[in-house]
């Protein structure tokens, strides 16, 4: 078996077997690729079936000093992964990666954005910014609204369509990671800052395989993910914000309010559309002044 033809087989099962979706599927297929860059300049001949531990201990080194500690496990666990799959499909006995160990990481928490920093970014916003004639303004807008009032991934973003809003219901339908869909509140300020836009949408001459894309760029297209990070990178650098801001950051800011509310962890993990709720927990980094608020209001013996 060669390598490319491991690598084929290993995204259709990937996509079909386990419903990832194809962002996943090429981060998983990433770190192969980057093992078999390193065989090739050492004129390492080996198959997927042949590799050995001491082979791929010597690529892990090899990269080891240009990744932190979490991107290393991010890597081991991607081989491991792969080396599972031919093992599934019995092109292999063992997993070369079994004895490897990942570094120890610890429970990184990202950055929060106040309620202040979030209505200091919209409000930096230029509503009267306009591209060969297309209001960017008032789509910007709706996009930073939309990504912190619906806690969505860029990519859940990027990928929503106007025949997913069900406004009179007060919901939008989001496809999150393997194609999965949920159903997401959705705020009714929000719904007239995205009404706002499809009115400008409306007379965008829209591209074909982009009839039913919610938010477009000027010349009818859908909007790639870079594009979106940077919009905020540009609002960030407008009002001065001291902080690492991603679209990621507007989820996480999204589910931190929530819970720091007194929003229900269970309904918090069902919006984000996270399918363990350990998950969850990972973005809830409240802190001990508000759990002790939390005591003294609901606890029976306060």
């Amino acid at each position: 078996m060669k390598w490319q033809q491991a690598i084929t087989d290993y995204k259709h099962y990937l996509q079909i077997e386990r419903g990832l979706s194809k962002n996943s599927i090429e981060n998983y297929s990433y770190d192969i690729k980057k093992m078999i860059s390193y065989l090739e300049d050492h004129s390492i001949n080996v198959s997927p079936i042949t590799i050995d531990n001491t082979i791929i201990k010597a690529f892990i080194y090899s990269v080891s000093k240009s990744l932190n500690p979490r991107s290393q496990a991010r890597l081991i666990s991607g081989l491991r992964n792969f080396f599972d799959y031919l093992i599934f499909e019995n092109y292999r006995s063992t997993n070369p990666v079994d004895l490897i160990e990942s570094p120890r990481i610890g429970r990184k928490l990202p950055d929060t954005l106040s309620i202040e920093d979030i209505d200091n970014l919209i409000n930096a916003i230029d509503l009267s910014y306009q591209y060969n004639g297309v209001n960017l303004g008032e789509r910007n807008r709706a996009i930073i609204e939309t990504l912190y009032s619906c806690g969505l991934r860029v990519s859940e973003l990027i990928g929503l369509k106007v025949s997913d809003l069900f406004f009179e219901e007060g919901f939008i339908k989001v496809t999150g990671k393997g194609d999965k869909q949920r159903f997401v509140p959705i705020s009714p300020s929000t719904q007239n800052y995205i009404t706002i836009w499809i009115t400008i949408r409306n007379h965008i001459e829209v591209q074909p395989d982009s009839k039913d894309v919610l938010f477009l760029n000027y010349k009818g297209k859908q909007l790639t993910r870079a594009m979106i990070f940077t919009i905020i990178k540009k609002l960030v650098k407008t009002t001065g914000l001291k902080k690492t801001v991603s679209p990621h950051t507007f989820r996480h800011s999204f589910a931190t309010h929530l819970l720091e509310n007194g929003a229900d962890l269970r309904a918090i993990q069902m919006m984000l559309g996270h399918e363990s709720i350990t998950t969850t927990e990972i973005y809830m980094h409240v802190d001990r002044s508000h759990l002790s608020e939390v005591l003294n209001k609901f606890h029976p013996r306060k």
